[in-house]
């Protein structure tokens, strides 16, 4: 869990706020001497360097961008303005931390994910490029490859320099995932992976394989041609290609499901706004503070983490329905 913590945790990396917190997590029950013991896993990460005195200037205001509006309409105008609250990224520690378990389960089918930022500031990888996500982890930006932070680092200076903020397209893959996970017509498997992943804050875009490049494409373009395995065998094929993203009618093919999430910009940038008080007058404002630049990187193990969830739930589901066996992998 640290480990994965310490990947989203702030105060590191070229876009990163200031504001330092060691994430440290600590259990308090369901694991004894590193295995866990059946009662429910509960854990805690302390909030050590909250400065609620940051976010004075916004009792009677709304910040342009962000959650404020739409809570105070929720909830009949009671709202906390000190901090985001559950609109805060500070709330994706626990999701990092559950993905950890998702991981566990996951583990022993073999199934792997990772993700890497193959876009910021609107700067992303020339056509045809390939990929590396193995090494995407030690990159600055977690980047999908050498060449893309040295041109980030421009665009983040510039935006810096302008009081700004950046968005960018993380990409997730899951390796390795067993054929026939998902339900057929509600919870088709790319529904709860959109579900899952839209349900991070900062995320505004999902799309699966081709996503919205299918659109572009005709029948004989987007299908993905099966063949006979070698050696042939009931039930065994190859695909020629992967442009459904591991998806055929919301239901896992066995191939490597492929994801991208579109991030916003950071809502909270350092020029002045216009927006209006509680009351409906018009105000400006100008957010202080610390705050990151891009929700990139440390948005890509929450990505990461959500994506285990969705498919740990999806596994245990189908071996429930006995179409596979956990003992066989235990």
């Amino acid at each position: 869990m640290q480990v994965e913590l310490d990947r989203r945790k702030p105060g590191h990396g070229p876009t990163g706020t200031p504001r330092k917190e060691s994430d440290t997590v600590h259990l308090l029950s369901g694991v004894y001497e590193g295995v866990t013991t059946g009662t429910p896993i509960a854990f805690y990460i302390a909030n050590e360097n909250q400065h609620s005195r940051d976010y004075g200037n916004l009792a009677e205001v709304f910040r342009p961008g962000h959650a404020d509006w739409g809570f105070f309409k929720k909830f009949n105008g009671i709202r906390d303005h000190r901090g985001g609250g559950r609109s805060s990224g500070r709330e994706t520690a626990a999701r990092v931390a559950g993905g950890v378990i998702a991981r566990k389960i996951l583990e022993p089918y073999g199934v792997s994910i990772r993700g890497a930022c193959v876009e910021l500031g609107g700067i992303g990888l020339p056509e045809h490029t390939v990929l590396e996500l193995d090494g995407a982890r030690s990159r600055p930006y977690c980047a999908a490859h050498d060449s893309l932070p040295p041109l980030w680092d421009a665009a983040v200076s510039e935006a810096r320099k302008a009081g700004d903020t950046l968005g960018g397209v993380v990409r997730i893959e899951a390796n390795n995932v067993p054929a026939g996970l998902g339900e057929p017509v509600f919870d088709k498997l790319q529904a709860v992976l959109a579900h899952a992943v839209m349900s991070v804050g900062a995320v505004k875009g999902f799309s699966v394989g081709e996503g919205f490049g299918a659109a572009k494409l005709r029948g004989s373009q987007n299908n993905d041609p099966l063949y006979p395995a070698q050696p042939p065998r009931p039930g065994g094929a190859c695909f020629a290609s992967n442009h459904a993203g591991g998806i055929l009618g919301g239901i896992s093919s066995g191939q490597h499901i492929i994801m991208h999430a579109a991030v916003k910009p950071i809502a909270s940038i350092a020029t002045v706004q216009h927006t209006v008080d509680k009351k409906g007058r018009a105000a400006e404002v100008q957010v202080g503070g610390r705050h990151d630049l891009s929700a990139i990187p440390r948005i890509v193990p929450v990505l990461e983490a959500m994506v285990a969830l969705t498919l740990a739930d999806a596994l245990l589901l189908q071996c429930r329905m006995g179409s596979i066996d956990i003992s066989c992998h235990a």
